[in-house]
């Protein structure tokens, strides 16, 4: 055997054990989740860098080695005279820079919330074109449950210079004007409890009670299994939830809640693991809207 051949057989086998140590990290249904099992392979990985999307309370009891905290106050713009609004880009960039992140690191984001709150950071980072980010379901429960270590120490950061490498697609994003037009051609979801959306109650933030006009209401909650370890119900549950809204998947979608993370939570159950083509969050939601005494809205007895 010539030495060319040896040598090329050699850098074949050298690419094919590479190869299999490589973990991918994808799930039958979406390849933005991750399961606990596979983060234990790779969470030690240099690229693998773990959110806790938790208060800070709770991760100061424990969290996953090296996870770096995050919480709502970190993602939003402060700009506004109601609360919640999505971080600007420059804003975003600023934070992953402190956070030590590389534009090609991979991020994996959990809470204790069934994932309502990481998917909010989930959609920010897609409207933005960042699209390594996995959300793994189960939460440190789940992680512990399997053997994984957790920790009460703080990971040392290394401030970097993360820019995102193209211009904010926006492709999950409506605004308020946005919703106004399409009040009457496109179908609106209220993901909150039903007595938010009835105008029973009213969270803290928003000027009043009541939902938009012509809103169909599911509550985000009803997409998790909270008999289990707190993830998603199964792709037929599911699809079964959301024929009671009697919506076609081609259909333009609105989906809100109080401050637009449920409905954040939503947007990824629709567009990731159901399929459904066309499908925007408002960023603002009900606290915005509420705020302003021109928009339309609704409660239990009153039209205005």
């Amino acid at each position: 055997m010539s030495w060319r051949i040896s040598a090329v057989l050699f850098l074949f086998v050298l690419v094919s054990c590479t190869k299999k140590k490589e973990v991918a990290i994808k799930d039958d249904r979406t390849p933005f989740l991750i399961s606990t099992e596979e983060l234990l392979e790779i969470h030690q990985r240099e690229s693998i860098k773990i959110f806790d999307f938790r208060k800070k309370e709770a991760y100061e009891n424990g969290h996953i080695i090296d996870a770096i905290q995050i919480w709502r106050d970190d993602i939003v713009d402060d700009n506004y005279p109601y609360g919640g609004m999505m971080a600007k880009p420059e804003q975003m960039e600023e934070l992953l820079s402190r956070l030590g992140i590389q534009s090609t690191d991979t991020l994996v984001i959990y809470d204790d919330k069934g994932l309502c709150e990481a998917a909010r950071l989930w959609w920010i980072l897609q409207n933005y074109n960042f699209d390594k980010v996995r959300l793994m379901e189960g939460g440190i429960t789940k992680w512990k449950e399997l053997g994984g270590k957790v920790s009460q120490d703080l990971p040392l950061l290394t401030k970097t210079n993360f820019k995102f490498t193209e211009k904010p697609s926006m492709k999950y994003y409506v605004g308020k004007e946005e919703v106004l037009s399409g009040i009457n051609d496109h179908i609106l979801i209220d993901t909150r409890s039903l007595d938010e959306y009835t105008g029973k109650e009213h969270k803290k933030g928003a000027a009043k009670a009541g939902h938009i006009p012509n809103s169909k209401h599911m509550d985000w909650a009803e997409a998790i299994d909270y008999h289990g370890d707190q993830s998603f119900k199964s792709i037929t549950e599911l699809e079964n939830i959301y024929k009671k809204l009697n919506i076609n998947k081609t259909d333009p979608i609105i989906v809100y809640c109080h401050s637009g993370v449920r409905s954040a939570h939503t947007t990824f159950v629709l567009t990731q693991l159901l399929d459904y083509k066309n499908v925007k969050n408002y960023d603002g939601s009900w606290t915005e809207w509420s705020h302003f005494e021109e928009l339309p809205y609704k409660n239990k007895s009153v039209i205005n």
